[in-house]
């Protein structure tokens, strides 16, 4: 699962870490990805909701990307969030993701302008128009307002370098009806951690995962054994993260995360406003969850040291 043009099994939704004063913090990001590919991610996805693009300049996702393709070296495939609402927005910000050596994109459907299903697939094919790249379609009605429903994304899986869904409705059976009809090499990734069991069940490919931020090497566990139809040991494994999976989402995405990468040692818990730090009253259930989960163990060193320390943190 190390070819640049594969996207089975858990491709990271990266958090971006910040420094203190607000920047993006590039000596953390370059650790962060390095520890990550040692874990076993099969690729990584700078730049979506988890990084904070949208408080991000475009010359800051730029930076953040050519940074995860450094230091990937062509190991696996790097999925550049590209999504905003203004479609020639989106394309220009496409480019300046090829430009930093992203092999796919990942594009949300268009947030608060609410558009038909007819619009949505005509932003897409528009999209898909402009940029030669491979593009990953992201359905997430929780943070968009609309939902793409599945006979669009069947019809916008026709389109030749429109190549995966990253499927975030939390509705099953619309997934199931993607997966049932969908054509050959066409790609079904959960968007959610705690259904991707499910998904993968039904035929899925794999997950764009948060909670693999912090437990990379066993969401990429759960889904190498679902993919060797290993679904016995794949719920042990999906047992053994769901107090994580749970206590990643006690608060919108990814304060939690970030709260828990600061526990382990990896970053900053730094966000840009409007998201905050996670509130008080949930951190002692966050580092229970990632000690249930077993990810101190499976930081790196200095992070090991680092999180115990900050028992308070």
């Amino acid at each position: 699962m190390t070819q640049t043009n594969v996207l089975r099994g858990v491709g990271t939704a990266l958090a971006t870490p910040f420094t203190r004063g607000g920047d993006v913090d590039e000596p953390a990001l370059r650790r962060f990805v390095r520890w990550q590919l040692e874990q076993g991610v099969h690729f990584l996805v700078p730049c979506g909701s988890t990084g904070e693009a949208a408080t991000m300049t475009v010359a800051e996702q730029r930076r953040v990307v050519e940074i995860v393709v450094d230091e990937a070296g062509g190991r696996v495939p790097i999925v550049a969030g590209a999504g905003v609402n203004d479609t020639q927005k989106a394309i220009a910000l496409s480019r300046e993701m090829r430009a930093a050596g992203a092999t796919h994109l990942l594009h949300v459907s268009p947030a608060y302008s609410k558009p038909p299903q007819r619009g949505i697939e005509a932003h897409f094919r528009a999209v898909a128009d402009a940029v030669d790249l491979p593009i990953v379609l992201y359905n997430v009605p929780g943070r968009t307002g609309s939902n793409v429903e599945a006979r669009t994304t069947l019809r916008l899986a026709e389109v030749p370098n429109i190549v995966a869904v990253k499927e975030a409705s939390g509705n099953l059976a619309q997934v199931q009806e993607i997966l049932r009809n969908r054509p050959p090499g066409f790609i079904v990734l959960s968007g959610e951690d705690a259904i991707t069991l499910g998904i993968m069940a039904a035929g899925g490919d794999g997950v764009v995962s948060v909670t693999s931020n912090a437990t990379p090497r066993l969401v990429a566990d759960l889904c190498e054994r679902a993919l060797a139809g290993d679904f016995a040991a794949a719920r042990d494994v999906d047992a053994r993260l769901a107090a994580w999976t749970s206590a990643a989402f006690v608060e919108s995405n990814p304060i939690p995360l970030k709260a828990a990468l600061s526990m382990l040692g990896l970053m900053e818990d730094v966000l840009r406003l409007p998201l905050v730090p996670l509130a008080d009253a949930y951190r002692a259930a966050v580092r229970a969850a990632l000690e249930s989960a077993g990810a101190f163990q499976h930081a790196p060193g200095d992070a090991q040291r680092t999180g115990r320390a900050g028992a308070a943190a």
